[in-house]
């Protein structure tokens, strides 16, 4: 594709050389540089791409997009290649892969979901019914990727890079998907990797504390107005009414179409006589002229919001009500409210939770519904939001009957340090809790300790099948752990 048509949307940019030359390939790593590409130099919180421009043009760059406060002597562009300066590289990226790919967005009915909590089991219940009711449907997300029930392999990142994204998408365009719902992290929209993209529908599950660290939003307000960006690249919303930031939302997103589900407010869709047990959640809905029965095999209070999140969006594709019912009672999650199967009575559920907002919910949800004992698992990931620490330590504390706080994902800290800070929080309680720093060992007690009245929680990982130490992803799946387990101590 000619270069020129690849700059097409960006503004003011500057250009030293020829913009009709042929770009083979576009990308913001140098390693992936290959004879022909565009290489588009971008500042990270660990490396500024300009430092490799370089290596870039070494690679085969014939073209190469710079920030135009980059220290444009020390990149040192040679003669035959080509130079484009722009205000913001970052958006220029974003612009550049819509382009190149075609702009995809436009050829499918996209979807976006985005709050602290619930975008996974969201974006898994809206494919479950849109598939159901014979849609074609691309997902993307924090677990895995898919078109329809082809998996493009599991995700590094909740929303992927720009050019991933544009590619992604153009592979979704072209096996004719005609809805790609995805998860949209406040992250991507901060750094804007969605940019560009035709959003048609946005939905909003919830806010609350995370992700403030130097590596993401320095504080709340910079992590919602991130998520309020969603919803200026949409026409129609659907929004929790119970939530304290909906109506901030709405006002802040004038050009955007909304309508709301919820459980305790006045809403489009509202959830009345809701059971809860420790398989499932039930309640009855109006859809329709009918008050619907509507049960989802994944227990909590939280299940309620993301299926009526769901059931708005299936609404809005004249989804059939018995398809919309069939649907969620199928549904399964990775990670989320997972009760792991085993041949033993003693439940052992494996969750996600890495907050203390989230780690919250699920202790309070379990404890409604078990009989005896809750006995939390769990730790806090290295290298991000250290003030989470203490007060997950102080929720564990608080609700769990007893806690083992252990290894997360440590990355480039110590997990004895991290340990530490947890127990500031948990030691303000008067709740029973023990340090196994190895997490096998700390799943291994749990499970021991347990009787057939108790649950088992194990926090924090969910899905992922790895711990992350010192940048290595060691393989660590949690089910095949606790099978470990239990077939050690049958013996």
């Amino acid at each position: 594709m000619q270069l020129s048509k690849i700059l097409k949307g960006i503004e003011n940019y500057k250009s030293k050389g020829d913009i009709e030359i042929d770009v083979s390939s576009i990308t913001d790593n140098s390693k992936n540089v290959k004879p022909g590409s565009l290489f588009v130099a971008v500042r990270g919180y660990d490396f500024d791409g300009h430092d490799f421009v370089k290596e870039a043009v070494e690679n085969g760059a014939i073209a190469v997009i710079v920030d135009m406060n980059a220290d444009l002597k020390k990149v040192n562009i040679p003669d035959g290649v080509t130079a484009i300066i722009v205000q913001d590289s970052r958006i220029a990226l974003a612009i550049c892969a819509c382009n190149f790919y075609g702009n995809p967005s436009k050829k499918f009915t996209l979807i976006g979901v985005t709050g602290t909590k619930g975008k996974t089991t969201t974006v898994y219940m809206i494919k479950a019914i849109l598939e159901k009711a014979g849609k074609k449907v691309g997902m993307i997300g924090t677990i895995e990727n898919f078109i329809g029930d082809k998996s493009l392999g599991e995700s590094n990142r909740t929303t992927p890079g720009s050019i991933e994204l544009q590619e992604m998408f153009y592979k979704m365009a072209e096996e004719k998907c005609d809805v790609v719902v995805m998860e949209v992290s406040s992250q991507s929209l901060k750094l804007n990797r969605v940019l560009g993209s035709y959003y048609d529908i946005g939905v909003f599950t919830n806010f609350s504390g995370d992700h403030i660290s130097e590596k993401e939003h320095t504080d709340m307000d910079d992590y919602f107005k991130s998520k309020e960006k969603l919803f200026a690249m949409c026409s129609k919303g659907f929004v929790n009414a119970d939530d304290f930031k909906t109506w901030v939302l709405e006002k802040d997103s004038p050009k955007c179409t909304f309508k709301s589900y919820g459980i305790d407010n006045t809403c489009d869709l509202l959830a009345k006589d809701v059971t809860i047990t420790n398989v499932s959640v039930d309640y009855k809905v109006k859809l329709g002229t009918k008050n619907e029965r509507i049960r989802v095999n994944i227990p909590g209070r939280f299940s309620v919001y993301n299926s009526l999140a769901a059931i708005s969006v299936a609404q809005e594709f004249g989804v059939d009500i018995e398809t919309i019912k069939s649907a969620l009672l199928e549904v399964k999650v990775p990670g989320r409210s997972e009760l792991v199967t085993t041949n033993e009575d003693f439940p052992i559920m494996i969750d996600y939770a890495h907050t203390a907002t989230s780690l919250s919910n699920i202790l309070k949800a379990v404890k409604t519904y078990t009989k005896g004992k809750v006995i939390c698992v769990f730790g806090c990931g290295g290298d991000r939001d250290r003030e989470k620490r203490p007060l997950m330590g102080e929720v564990a504390g608080k609700i769990a009957d007893y806690s083992i706080v252990t290894t997360d994902n440590p990355r480039t800290e110590k997990p004895e340090a991290i340990i530490k800070e947890i127990e500031a929080g948990i030691s303000k309680t008067k709740g029973k809790y023990e340090v196994i720093v190895d997490r096998k060992e700390a799943i291994k007690k749990a499970i021991t300790m347990m009787n057939k009245k108790d649950i088992v929680v194990i926090c924090g990982k969910g899905h992922e099948k790895y711990q992350e130490i010192n940048k290595e992803k060691i393989p660590f799946d949690e089910r095949e752990i606790i099978k470990e387990i239990l077939e050690e101590t049958r013996k």
